[in-house]
C-alpha cells in the first residue's frame, strides 16, 4: 500500500528530529488541537464529538510529554513540569466537560509560553545536543 506523501514526510521529520524539536512539534500539536476545539464551539450547532476528540488529541499529546520527562536528569524543572502537565491535562478535562474557552484560552497560553521556550533552546542547540528523537515519543495524536 503506497503512503500519502505527507505522512511520509511527517514520519521522516519525527525520525531525524532531535529530542528538543520532537518537543517543539508536541506543542505545536496541541496547541492545534486546542484552537480546532476553540474554532468548533463557535460552530453553530455545535458538533460535541468533534470538540471532545480535538480536546482528547491535546490531551494525549501532553500526556506524550508527561511520560518523556527525565526526573533523574531533570531534576526541579521535570518536577515542576510535571505538575504543569498535570494541571493542564485537568484544565483540558474540565473544558471538555463544560465547553467552555477559558480553559482552553489558559492551556493555549501555556503551551505556547513552553513552546517558544524550547524552540529558543533548539534554536541555540542547548539541551538537544542534536541527539536524534526517542522512539517513544508520539506526536500523531
Amino acid at each position: 500500500m503506497n503512503k500519502n506523501p505527507l505522512e511520509t514526510y511527517r514520519e521522516t521529520q519525527i525520525k531525524t528530529a532531535s529530542q528538543g524539536t520532537l518537543i517543539v512539534m508536541l506543542y505545536d500539536g496541541a496547541i492545534r488541537n486546542i484552537n480546532l476545539a476553540l474554532e468548533s464551539l463557535k460552530e453553530k450547532p455545535r458538533k460535541l464529538d468533534k470538540i471532545s476528540n480535538y480536546i482528547i488529541k491535546a490531551q494525549d499529546i501532553i500526556t506524550e510529554l508527561i511520560v518523556s520527562l527525565d526526573f533523574e536528569k531533570g531534576g526541579e524543572i521535570a518536577k515542576n513540569l510535571f505538575s504543569l502537565y498535570v494541571f493542564m491535562n485537568r484544565q483540558l478535562l474540565d473544558a471538555n466537560i463544560t465547553k467552555a474557552n477559558k480553559p482552553l484560552e489558559d492551556v493555549k497560553k501555556l503551551l505556547a509560553e513552553l513552546r517558544e521556550a524550547w524552540a529558543e533552546i533548539v534554536k541555540k542547540g542547548a539541551g538537544a545536543n542534536n541527539e536524534k528523537g526517542s522512539e517513544g515519543v508520539n506526536i500523531a495524536g
